[in-house]
């Protein structure tokens, strides 16, 4: 299984998840484009620098030619309408000014407010793929719901500055979107480093996280390092809250991909970045279980299974869909005969431990299922490795399964053959057997 884990040791925000992204390989070209496309007057300024002698690719946002405020800010660019600030006039339309932590000050005009509707319908309307439009409006509805909770309004009162909205909008579409195409099957993240200490923000001194982080950092790992400043923004919080399949210590892994993404400030021997690492992850047996000839038993994995009979069929191949993108290792159907004769449809999800809960909340949130079932499993895989080749429209991944230091199982990944495929017009079966051809001539070269 190829897996990306976040290793957030100085935690996370928003820019820090985009420059990790580039660092491991996404192109920047992809994001400079989405963001033209997104039409928010906003641009990307992407460059290499060095955080406490660690050098990594800091992304910036321009919002009308200007940085925006820094992303250590809690979740001050949002508010619900109408919500007045005490000592600034009040009610909306007034100015509104934020004092960060570096002794800086921004005003903003209370006029210029994106409602959550008007964000998810950029969104909606976004050139890019259908599962980044769903990633990123889970991560924004993830945001919205927070901060109600936190004003104890409505989700539909809150409301993004003009300026923090265009930052937030760029940040989670091109989260999404750079999280599809570094083309993983889970993302794993480490348990968060949140910072310590407080925040000035227009609502007094409040202590870290702020409420709203908080709320979406609910039964997430983290804990107060040092660092005496805020760690993991609200936009950051929501992005590993809605991407992450698991939160837990390294796995174990054949790293590939290092990306390191770097944060505003530069703290005095503390590295101000995020890193990702991109790899296969290993079975958790031990490698004297190939070399006997027996397959390697993987670690337990959990089958979640729901019977379905009043559910239309179409949504079920969204769930589906669903499911695959949450991080469920497998997911199948199965036609049964119920209870007074009526057909049903027998749901199974395999999972991992620490993904279950995620997938299982996904399951009640999208069918009329009333429960699921749950048991645990042993699972025994081949071990697994992926080798690259060359073909005449691009690189194709070739996976590789193998027993007793044998090769038995190869296959091009589909998705990569896919997509080459689908950009040079040339049929599936051919790209399939063309990186096959190039596999062997590679092997017996």
């Amino acid at each position: 299984m190829r897996i990306a884990y976040l290793d957030c040791f100085s935690g996370i925000s928003g820019d820090m998840f985009l420059g990790a992204l580039v660092d491991a390989g996404v192109p920047p070209d992809l994001f400079h484009k989405a963001v033209a496309a997104l039409d928010v007057g906003a641009t990307l300024s992407i460059s290499r620098v060095e955080r406490a002698g660690i050098a990594a690719t800091k992304v910036d946002v321009m919002v009308n030619g200007v940085k925006d405020m820094p992303r250590e800010e809690v979740l001050q660019n949002t508010h619900a309408a109408g919500h007045s600030h005490e000592g600034q006039g009040g009610a909306t339309g007034a100015a509104h000014s934020h004092t960060h932590s570096d002794g800086t000050t921004h005003t903003h005009e209370h006029g210029q407010h994106r409602g959550l509707d008007e964000i998810l319908r950029i969104i909606a309307g976004a050139p890019i793929s259908e599962g980044a439009k769903r990633m990123s409006s889970r991560i924004f509805v993830s945001l919205g719901t927070a901060e109600s909770k936190v004003h104890n309004v409505a989700v539909e009162q809150i409301h993004f500055h003009e300026v923090g909205a265009a930052d937030a909008i760029v940040d989670v579409v091109c989260a999404a979107i750079g999280a599809e195409a570094l083309a993983v099957d889970r993302f794993v993240c480490s348990p968060l480093n949140v910072g310590s200490g407080t925040v000035e923000c227009a609502h007094g001194v409040m202590p870290v996280p702020a409420p709203a982080t908080l709320e979406l950092l609910k039964g997430v790992p983290m804990y107060a390092g040092e660092v005496k400043k805020e760690l993991v923004t609200p936009t950051g919080a929501a992005i590993v809250r809605e991407l992450a399949a698991s939160f837990e210590p390294y796995p174990l892994m054949t790293v590939e991909r290092i990306g390191y993404g770097a944060g505003t400030r530069d703290f005095a021997g503390h590295a101000n970045v995020l890193r990702v690492t991109v790899g296969e992850a290993i079975a958790s047996s031990s490698a004297a279980s190939e070399a006997d000839g027996r397959p390697l038993a993987d670690a337990e994995v959990v089958v979640l299974e729901a019977n379905l009979d009043d559910l239309n069929p179409q949504i079920i191949g969204y769930m589906v869909e669903q499911l695959l993108a949450e991080g469920a290792l497998d997911v199948f159907t199965t036609p049964v005969q119920m209870k007074k004769s009526r057909p049903g449809t027998l749901l199974t999800v395999l999972a991992t431990p620490g993904g279950q809960q995620a997938l299982r909340n996904l399951i009640f949130r999208e069918s009329s299922t009333l429960g699921v079932r749950s048991r645990r499993e042993k699972r025994h895989v081949l071990a697994r490795r992926h080798e690259m080749v060359q073909t005449p429209w691009g690189e194709v991944r070739i996976k590789v399964g193998s027993m007793a230091g044998s090769d038995s199982q190869i296959a091009p990944e589909y998705e990569d053959c896919r997509r080459i495929a689908a950009e040079h017009h040339v049929p599936l079966k051919i790209v399939i057997q063309e990186a096959l051809r190039r596999y062997s001539d590679k092997e017996n070269g």
